[in-house]
């Protein structure tokens, strides 16, 4: 299993890694599904403040991946986000290659409709790149796209965490105003979306600075190669250097397109299907698609079977071998392959037959026929001749059998007391017999002196009485 982060997202196994963080794969223990984590690697104050206001940007929207929830422990912070499968564009490209001018179009209609709504909160992502545009994993079916990664995003009007000479974004789709030290608009985004397009058409990334150059120097090019004209005037609109002459707004660009697509050829019977596939892989071990899988029960789930035991054949030796584990669920097959000293000795079973060959009840009689057996000999040899000969050499043989019962012990003491003073007065007593021989006090050697210098600081107490 995976670390538990503040006790509800456990994370599972690592599927990106960004400039401020790594994003794993995790799962929400309180709404029990699968997410995306970012993890923020940096602790520096700089970093963190970019990371708050990240996770602040709350952007409901299909096309749209923003944050859902936080969550802070000790000296490490992440949010999650939904859980993107399909890779991003840049996985695309790297399984086909240039993409189908009518494909590109739908994802390009997807992406300027998550922009407007990002755009309409007044936030400016500022790092529109082919790798923050993720997939879902939709096989052959229509493409969904996602905008992500709003770590350097700011709304309009907040105040920048850069030094006014930084700018702050991916090179290679940086807009030319933002190259100028220009404060971040809309329409730089959405240069870099032409940027992305081409991108997608192409095969491989622009060269921006070449075609800003070419777009200053020559106006806008002819379409090139592969891009069919109606689609090559929307991006030219994208790519324009200038931002006045460039689209303003993601849902006016959106409209042009549109009007293009309706301009384009049909695609043909021939042409191969682009297929999105699944990139993050299969969940690892311990992991299922509804959650992690418990974990497997130790082996005590037979002993809790005791009951169902296997009662036809009554032997207690067969069912201690099912309690080990050894016996399967038929059986027919578990009397076969169990033998009984293996069973016994596992269970002690054989510790426990001894006892009902001697009872306990003939010792305590032992005992009481013990004391007065010398008394009167002759009454007693007859019913009891083996025990009339253990008393005495019987002494070597009680060690062995101490073992079997703790009242051997009691024997033992009893019958060498008894033999010491056979001439006992008090026979029917059940008290042990050297309890009255003890008399409490000093010896008479010492009593008699401390008596009398008792009596002697008597009388001259007296004495010292009369005086007065």
């Amino acid at each position: 299993m995976g670390e538990v982060f503040a006790g509800r997202y456990e994370l599972i196994d690592p599927i990106g890694r960004g400039g401020v963080g790594a994003v794993w794969r995790a799962w929400d223990h309180r709404r029990r599904r699968y997410v995306a984590a970012k993890v923020l690697q940096q602790s520096d104050a700089h970093t963190l403040l970019r990371f708050v206001r990240e996770q602040a940007l709350r952007i409901e929207h299909p096309h749209v991946l923003a944050p859902a929830s936080w969550a802070a422990d000790d000296d490490k912070v992440l949010f999650t986000m939904d859980l993107v499968s399909g890779g991003s564009l840049a996985h695309v490209i790297g399984d086909y290659g240039p993409l189908p001018p009518r494909f590109v179009c739908t994802l390009l209609d997807q992406l300027l409709s998550g922009l407007s709504t990002v755009h309409a909160e007044g936030v400016v992502h500022r790092d529109i790149k082919p790798a923050n545009i993720l997939m879902e994993a939709t096989g052959t079916g229509r493409p969904h796209l996602r905008l992500s990664d709003f770590g350097i995003s700011m709304r309009k009007g907040e105040p920048r965490l850069t030094e006014t000479n930084y700018v702050v974004g991916t090179p290679g789709y940086f807009a030319p105003e933002q190259m100028m030290g220009a404060e971040p608009d809309f329409p730089a985004d959405l240069f870099a979306v032409g940027l992305v397009a081409l991108y997608l058409l192409q095969g491989q990334k622009p060269d921006s600075r070449a075609l800003v150059e070419h777009f200053a120097s020559h106006g806008t090019p002819g379409a090139p190669q592969g891009i069919p004209e109606p689609l090559w005037q929307v991006l030219a609109g994208l790519l324009q250097p200038d931002p006045q002459a460039r689209f303003r707004t993601a849902t006016g660009a959106r409209k042009a397109l549109t009007a293009a697509v309706e301009m384009l050829p049909e695609p043909g019977v021939d042409d191969e299907p682009v297929e999105v596939f699944d990139q993050i892989g299969p969940l690892p071990a311990g992991f299922g698609p509804a959650g992690p899988l418990a974990a497997p029960r130790p082996p005590a789930q037979p002993a809790h079977a005791v009951q169902p035991q296997i009662e036809p054949t009554g032997r207690p030796l067969q069912q201690d071998a099912h309690l080990s584990g050894q016996v399967p669920v038929q059986p027919s097959v578990q009397q076969p392959h169990t033998p009984s000293p293996s069973s016994m000795s596992e269970t002690g079973s054989f510790h426990l037959a001894p006892p009902p060959q001697q009872p306990p009840t003939p010792e305590p009689q032992a005992h009481t026929q013990a004391r007065p057996q010398p008394v009167q000999p002759a009454a007693f040899p007859p019913p009891l001749p083996a025990h009339t000969g253990s008393p005495f050499p019987a002494a070597a043989p009680d060690p062995s059998q101490a073992p079997t019962a703790a009242v051997q012990h009691e024997q033992a003491l009893t019958r060498a007391y008894t033999a010491q003073q056979p001439q006992v007065p008090h026979p029917a007593a059940g008290v042990p017999p050297h309890a009255p021989q003890k008399r409490p006090g000093p010896p008479p050697k010492v009593a008699v002196p401390v008596l009398l210098v008792a009596l002697i600081c008597f009388a001259v107490g007296i004495w010292a009485l009369t005086q007065t």
